[in-house]
């Protein structure tokens, strides 16, 4: 299953030209796919028994995210545009909040039909630790199986990532 199919709040927008790691348009697209209403959400978390800064400093390199999100694709990579990554509906765009003091850890993937699933992730110190905290919304239509096996998928890239950083 790919993680591309998190039912993170789907938009339909055309393609973004660019891909800089900037929070532009991240907010919007956030109050774009919700519209009046709210979509079912649930968020996913880890605790990490390391540094925030450790951790964040990790998590802020996309070129990291190979080691333990394997659900947003293979081979995430950066190219000319920004990053990309290959799925099994094709090549994906993936653009990433800018490195912040707050743990915000946002991304926005972009399927090859331009649509975009916005996927809020947070990073909070606990303790001496912190705990990664990640959003998923459910897209219309989805079923409730496949709405579980996605958080299901999600959690345990979560653990991955932990097993990874506790090393």
């Amino acid at each position: 299953m790919a993680f591309l199919l998190l039912t993170a709040g789907v938009i339909s927008a055309p393609t973004i030209g660019s891909l800089r790691r900037n929070n532009t348009g991240m907010k919007a697209q956030a109050t774009a796919s919700q519209g009046k209403a709210t979509i079912e959400s649930r968020t996913l978390s880890v605790r990490i028994d390391q540094p925030f800064a450790r951790v964040y400093e990790f998590l802020v390199d996309p070129a990291n995210w190979n080691k333990w999100a394997f659900g947003l694709g293979k081979s995430l990579r950066r190219s000319d545009g920004g990053w990309i990554a290959d799925s099994d509906g094709g090549m994906l765009k993936v653009r990433f909040t800018a490195r912040n003091q707050y743990g915000v850890l946002d991304h926005t993937v972009i399927r090859p039909s331009g649509a975009q699933v916005y996927v809020p992730m947070r990073l909070i110190t606990n303790g001496s630790g912190c705990e990664l905290l990640f959003t998923l919304f459910r897209e219309p239509g989805v079923t409730d199986e496949h709405y579980n096996a996605d958080a299901d998928f999600v959690q345990r890239d979560l653990n991955g990532l932990k097993e990874l950083l506790e090393k």
